[in-house]
């Protein structure tokens, strides 16, 4: 986890979305209906009875993911056009002939999303069951906002914000030129959680009960809660940067965190803010 908070030494999420400009997805498991600006597909998991995992990556465009009562994954894709509209020409009207490239494979459960987003700009909208995990990455022209999902949250923008409203479970979540807002209803006391922001603030919303052991990054900015946030110790282990053999020049400094904890501790959760504050909020607090 430690390498996703450390946003002055380049996260690897960062990486990963550079790496994802171009998502290659497996045969397409449901025809999609399309009408001249959206295309929508539909897709049965392979066992209704246990949560789905959804992921999707693109280049330009934002992605947003909506619970409901349903079993199935519900796809929309969007091309937005980034043109003027053309001049009539005889009384006659442009045809659209850029669609959105969507396409959908799942198996065991999970569901690989693919788009044409590297020439235009997609949108993408998700209805799942309550129960399902996603990993979205966007890198340009679009936020991303996951609304009443229980599960696993992997998410990540580069151009853009993060919105998690109503969630349950854990998450990881990072911006890099945007701001981090999350909401939840519950969270997994079992797993770790990771939020940072490059240039952008971060706000963070949890149950009222939450035990938690923190780790606090901030450079240009403060750090605000209204719960009781134990301070342990705020320089920790000291970090080497650029040891090698003999003759070689290295260096030695405090990581440059605050260690804390929340009603006596408990899951670890990270938060790192290069520029920007970070409210910690409990849930039914003066906002």
């Amino acid at each position: 986890m430690n390498s996703y908070g450390r946003l002055w030494g380049m996260p690897a999420w960062v990486a990963v979305a550079i790496g994802t400009l171009v998502l290659c997805a497996g045969p397409v498991r449901t025809l999609a209906q399309s009408d001249e600006s959206t295309d929508k597909l539909t897709v049965h998991l392979s066992d209704p009875s246990r949560p789905g995992t959804i992921k999707a990556s693109l280049v330009n465009g934002g992605i947003t993911v909506n619970s409901y009562d349903g079993k199935d994954i519900l796809i929309e894709a969007r091309a937005r056009n980034p043109w003027p509209a053309p001049p009539a020409y005889g009384g006659m009207h442009r045809v659209m002939t850029r669609g959105s490239g969507l396409t959908a494979e799942e198996e065991n459960n999970d569901v690989q999303v693919s788009v044409d987003s590297v020439f235009h700009t997609v949108d993408l909208v998700f209805t799942v069951p309550a129960h399902t995990s996603v990993v979205l990455r966007t890198v340009n022209d679009g936020n991303i906002t996951v609304n009443g999902v229980d599960g696993d949250l992997d998410v990540s923008v580069v151009n853009g914000g993060i919105t998690l409203d109503n969630v349950s479970g854990n998450a990881v979540a990072h911006t890099l030129n945007g701001r981090l807002l999350a909401k939840f209803v519950k969270v997994n006391p079992q797993k770790a959680m990771a939020f940072s922001s490059l240039n952008g603030e971060i706000d963070v919303t949890f149950p009222a009960d939450l035990k938690a052991s923190l780790s606090l990054h901030v450079n240009r900015g403060d750090v605000y809660s209204d719960f009781d946030v134990q301070v342990e110790r705020s320089v920790g282990q000291p970090i080497v940067e650029g040891a090698g053999g003999y003759g070689s020049r290295y260096r030695v400094r405090p990581d440059g965190a605050v260690y804390a904890s929340i009603n006596g501790g408990g899951a670890a959760i990270q938060l790192s803010s290069w520029n920007g504050n970070i409210f910690i909020r409990k849930a039914g607090g003066a906002h």
